[in-house]
């Protein structure tokens, strides 16, 4: 299993009397960039080659979620999906390889499973006559993955000691099996109402010990009408240390 530690920030802290622990300023930004950096390094990495004719570049996770951590479009070699190309198409291996790695970060990162469209994923085409490739390494994050229905209340918690990150948060629905409990059909057929609620539950939520955030338009208002949606977060629990000193990073 592997294991590690972020140094964080919390919003607030209440130290046990007599400790050499201190309370420091908290930054979201500063939360998400430590946790990524480290699991980075830690988990193992998985590679997906998309050929360009094949539109969709799936990432999916068994368990835990999704980080990206390059991904990159072009050709740097002449093996890479070249069957059923002519060999002009797949020759020049000095094709730059463009990376989107933070294009498929912002679509991906957080989610169990992602789709996305290779070939519209890069604003640029390089080297247009030539057959390129859509190549992302990715790993999976341990995460707690809830979903929370409309008008009802999500709670999300860590254990004594550790706080919230968030990692992914979406309100909508794109899918006809969540929450259709007494629904009927009409409430639960348009799959692609969607809002990403990211960084609303992050600037709620991000390093406190627990947090209540309500299911509904009020909060993050109402991508489909007439269509019964919730609320799906990913979220890791971090280990809160800061004593004396450990004030740089």
């Amino acid at each position: 299993m592997h294991k590690y530690c972020v140094v964080i920030y919390p919003p607030s802290f209440s130290p046990a009397r007599g400790s050499s622990k201190t309370m420091l300023p908290f930054s979201t930004t500063l939360l998400l960039t430590a946790t990524f950096l480290l699991v980075n390094a830690d988990f193992p990495t998985e590679t997906v080659t998309t050929c360009e004719a094949n539109s969709v570049h799936r990432l999916s996770c068994e368990t835990g979620v999704i980080n990206v951590v390059t991904a990159l479009y072009g050709r740097a070699d002449n093996a890479t999906c070249s069957e059923g190309k002519a060999r002009q198409e797949t020759s020049d291996t000095s094709c730059p390889m463009v990376s989107v790695t933070a294009s498929l970060g912002n679509s991906c990162n957080g989610k169990r499973v992602c789709e996305v469209d290779s070939n519209i994923v890069s604003e640029s085409n390089p080297c247009p006559s030539t057959s390129k490739y859509l190549q992302t390494k990715y790993n999976c994050v341990p995460a707690t993955y809830q979903v929370t229905c409309e008008h009802s209340l999500a709670h999300l918690q860590c254990d004594e000691g550790q706080v919230l990150s968030i990692y992914y948060a979406n309100y909508g629905r794109h899918d006809r099996h969540t929450c259709i409990y007494t629904r009927p059909p009409p409430q639960i057929q348009k799959t692609d109402c969607s809002q990403l609620v990211t960084e609303q539950v992050s600037d709620r939520c991000n390093g406190k010990n627990s947090c209540i955030i309500r299911a509904g338009n009020s909060v993050f208002g109402d991508p489909c009408l007439g269509t019964y949606k919730y609320l799906d977060v990913s979220y890791g629990c971090l280990y809160s240390t800061i004593t004396e000193g450990d004030t740089q990073l």
